[in-house]
Order: structure tokens, then C-alpha cells, then sequence
């Protein structure tokens, strides 16, 4: 066996991705929030990088402003009557002095004490954390009047409380043999008073109890329901009123007024309190009716992103050649890094907005009309019209929302599949949606419909060949129960 080395050529072609096209990608995908964070951190970090203020017209002098009387310098002027050589040398030394400052004192920018401090005012719109619900049930906890044993219990309790209000342990599992600060009994007193802190249900060990919790602290005669809940709860969430009616002795009517009742309680009554999860949602789109010929104007709402530029003090320093060569490759890495960020924004917003265009052309019909109308539109006939790559217009429209007389809406809604009706019209799948929810909507509640007749309904409406188990999953999307559930007695 014989071993030996040998040199080997190979002609290939790869494709790699340059820092600045990843940068344009990241930029690109990036909703209009976060977009301003991004901006706010390269300010931050490149030193080369400032925003472009709005030009403002200066006012004029006046001639009592530049009248030598009121400074304290001595002026400078060209008297015609003799030869002015010496005010144009101090003129030029003057420049001269300005010029060493500059290169002193490095880059400056005008301050006024008019200007307002952009940190301090965020700082001062920022909202406070808001009190978890363990901060604000301690809190209520020392002001409760018991023994120290059935204090240390209820802290004990609170503490697994969850942020929906419940209990998520056993009572057993909290008394610890290792600890002799409290008994069992104590935890089942401190359990009856913690039941009785705000919000009303808080401390339930499941829903049944969370529901007797608060009709209990309502202060009506909720007795009716009171018994409704603890003994018929599984048939009630079954919707067998014809059972309970008759192991209760009772009515239709009597039972729906305590269902109707019932229904204003809360089952999560611990999300009242504590931090709020809801993240705000911003347009980067508007579309807005208009009198041109595609009835719709379209433009972004960037209205808050501000404009960018690289320092011209920076460009004239990295030229100068007085500069270090270590000072120059500095500014340099940072001007095309200030460049590349500029770029990919400025590339972003032609590309959404394109996208944005070709979106409402296609879908004219349902901002003209309404969700019915929504076509079937592949995210490739929009690249094909745009110009760019399939994966492009995929970031574009990742994580934003378009703002139009049908309120904000994901711009991810406008694709689609979907179908064609009888008279040949084509139907994006949500638009079937749409028109399932109508027909449950006009449907008889004492007889709902099934999802073999909803099926029919939509074959009478020339959506055929629509499977059952379609209709049942397009329900389920749009949280509609199945029908012995919508069932009304």
C-alpha cells in the first residue's frame, strides 16, 4: 500500500454574502419600532453617524444688530477714502485662529438651551413598572389582621399563586416537615382569607372554585348560581340544559339568565393586575382613498425615522493629511459603516413601498369592498412584479402592518391561497373564512348548523368540493364551537 501526496486543482463558483448585504437583509425585515432602536444604536456607536436636521431659514439681521455700538469688538470694515490692508491681514488671521480651534477642539455641535433633551423627555414618558399581582397580594397580606402562624401560611400561599390568580400547588405540599411555623389547619385558615383579598376569585384552585369565589363576595342572592356551578358544572360546560333543568326543577329561562350571569364573572382574575404583555402595533404602511386613477394612495409611515447622514467634519479629518493613519482607519471603518446602514434603510424603503403598491393593486377589491373580496395572491407574482426575489419580498413584509379604512392588518394577510367559485371569481382561503362566519352568524341557534350542512350552504354560495374537515378546521381558526355548543334552548 502505497501512501503519497499530490496537488489538485478545482475551478468552482461560490456565493457568499458581503457584511453590507447582511446588514440590508437584517435592515430590511425589521418592523418601523424596532427599525427606530437600531437607528438609536448606531447613533449611539458610530461617532461618524448624526442625524440631518430640517433646514430652517436664519432670520435677517437687523441693522441695529450689526451696528458697531452694540459689540464690544472693533469692527471691520473697507473705508474707500484709504487703503484697507490692514483689516483684510486681521481678517485672514482671524480665519486662521478659527481653523486651529477647529482642530483642537475636534467636532462641536451648536447647543441651545432651547433645544429639548430628547434622553430626558424619554425618560420622563417612560411608564412605570407596573406592581405584579405577588407584590400587590403581599401588600394586602400585612394588613391582614391574624395569628403569626397563619401569616407565615398565607405567605406561603401567595407565593405560588400564579399570574392567572390560582393556586398551583396542593395544600399538603406546602407544609413542609422540616418547618414548624405552621400547621395544616393554619394553611386552610390562611387559605379562606387569602381567598377573600382583591382581585375578587384570586387564590381558586380550579375554576369551579375561582366562579363560588366571586359570587360569594358579589353581595346579590346568587345562590341559584351558586348551586348551578358547584353541582352541574361539567354538564353546564356540555351545554345539557335539558339535564340540568330537570335534576333542578327549573326553567330554560332561569338557567340562561344565570349562564348570562355567570358570564360576566372572570376566570383569570389575576391578569387585572401585573405587567402588561400587550406589545403596541405600528403601521409602516398607510393606504389611504384618494382621487387617482387606482382610487388608493399609498405611502410609509416614517415619519418618525429620522434622517441620516455622515459627519462632514469626520470626511474632511479622514482626508486631511495630518490625520494618524490609526485615526484614518478608524474614520474610515466607520464612514462605511455609517454608509451601509444608510443605504440598507434608504433600500428598504423603496422596497416596501414597492411592495406595498403591488399588494394594493391586487387586492383592490377588498380595500374597495371588504374581507370577501380578499384574491389568492403567491408571494412570487408580487417578486415577478417588484423586480426582486422571492425571499425578499418575504422580509419585507415579515413583522408589519399595513393601516387602511379596514384598520391595521398584517400585510402577510394579503397572501394567500385559495379558490374559484362557480361563476369563475377567484377566493383567497380567508375570504372562504369570511363567508363561513356569515353563515353561523344567520344560522337558527336553536337549530345550529352542522358541518356537513355549513358545507352545503357554501356549495349553495358556488364553493364547492370543500371538505368537511376543511369547514371544521376554518371554525376552529376562527374560535366558532362546534354546533351542539352554539346551541341556544
Amino acid at each position: 500500500m502505497k501512501l503519497e501526496m499530490t496537488g489538485q486543482m478545482r475551478l468552482e463558483q461560490q456565493m457568499k454574502l458581503a457584511p453590507h448585504m447582511i446588514q440590508s437583509m437584517e435592515i430590511l425585515q425589521l418592523p418601523i419600532l424596532a427599525l427606530q432602536e437600531r437607528i438609536e444604536q448606531e447613533l449611539n456607536s458610530n461617532p461618524v453617524l448624526e442625524i440631518e436636521e430640517p433646514a430652517t431659514p436664519e432670520p435677517a439681521e437687523t441693522p441695529e444688530e450689526t451696528t458697531a455700538e452694540n459689540t464690544d469688538e472693533k469692527a471691520l470694515g473697507v473705508k474707500p477714502e484709504k487703503p484697507a490692508v490692514e483689516d483684510f491681514e486681521r481678517l485672514e488671521r482671524l480665519d486662521d485662529d478659527y481653523k486651529d480651534y477647529l482642530g483642537e477642539s475636534g467636532a462641536f455641535r451648536a447647543y441651545s438651551s432651547d433645544e429639548p433633551d430628547r434622553k430626558l423627555e424619554a425618560i420622563k414618558n417612560t411608564a412605570a413598572v407596573p406592581e405584579s399581582l405577588h407584590e400587590y397580594l403581599t401588600e394586602q397580606w400585612h394588613l391582614v389582621d391574624a395569628p403569626d402562624p397563619v401569616k407565615k401560611a398565607g405567605i406561603a400561599i401567595i407565593d405560588y399563586i400564579d399570574e392567572k390568580g390560582y393556586l398551583t400547588v396542593r395544600l399538603e405540599q406546602l407544609q413542609s416537615k422540616d418547618r414548624n411555623d405552621f400547621s395544616f389547619e393554619d394553611l386552610k385558615k390562611a387559605l379562606e382569607l387569602v381567598q377573600k383579598l382583591e382581585p375578587p376569585g384570586v387564590g381558586a384552585r380550579d375554576v369551579r372554585e375561582c366562579l363560588l369565589i366571586q359570587l360569594r363576595q358579589s353581595g346579590d342572592d346568587t345562590s341559584f348560581e351558586a348551586k348551578l356551578v358547584s353541582e352541574h358544572m361539567t354538564a353546564l360546560l356540555e351545554n345539557r340544559l335539558p339535564d340540568i333543568a330537570k335534576k333542578m326543577n327549573c326553567s330554560f329561562e332561569r338557567i340562561n339568565q344565570a349562564v348570562t350571569r355567570l358570564s360576566k364573572l372572570d376566570i383569570s382574575p389575576g391578569l387585572q393586575i401585573g405587567r402588561n404583555t400587550n406589545y403596541p402595533v405600528t403601521a409602516d404602511v398607510i393606504v389611504e382613498p384618494s382621487d387617482d386613477p387606482d382610487g388608493f394612495t399609498v405611502r410609509l409611515a416614517d415619519s418618525d425615522i429620522p434622517s441620516l447622514r455622515i459627519s462632514s467634519y469626520y470626511l474632511k479629518l479622514a482626508k486631511d493629511v495630518r490625520t494618524t493613519q490609526e485615526a484614518k482607519n478608524f474614520l474610515q471603518d466607520n464612514i462605511r459603516s455609517a454608509q451601509w446602514i444608510i443605504d440598507a434603510i434608504e433600500q428598504r424603503k423603496n422596497t416596501l413601498l414597492k411592495v406595498s403598491r403591488t399588494i394594493v393593486k391586487y387586492q383592490k377589491d377588498f380595500f374597495d369592498k371588504g374581507q370577501l373580496y380578499l384574491r389568492p395572491l403567491p408571494m412570487a407574482k408580487v417578486a415577478e412584479d417588484v423586480g426582486v426575489h422571492l425571499a425578499t419580498v418575504s422580509r419585507a413584509v415579515a413583522g408589519k402592518y399595513i393601516q387602511c379604512s379596514r384598520g391595521i392588518l398584517p400585510l402577510r394577510k394579503f397572501f394567500s391561497g385559495g379558490t374559484e367559485d362557480e361563476a369563475g371569481d377567484s377566493l383567497s382561503w380567508e375570504a372562504v373564512r369570511g363567508k363561513l362566519q356569515q353563515i353561523i352568524d344567520a344560522e337558527d341557534k336553536a337549530k345550529p348548523l352542522s358541518d356537513d350542512m355549513i358545507c352545503k350552504k357554501l356549495a349553495e354560495l358556488g364553493i364547492k368540493h370543500l371538505a368537511r374537515r376543511t369547514v371544521a378546521k376554518y371554525r376552529k381558526l376562527r374560535n366558532i364551537p362546534a354546533a351542539r355548543f352554539r346551541k341556544k334552548y
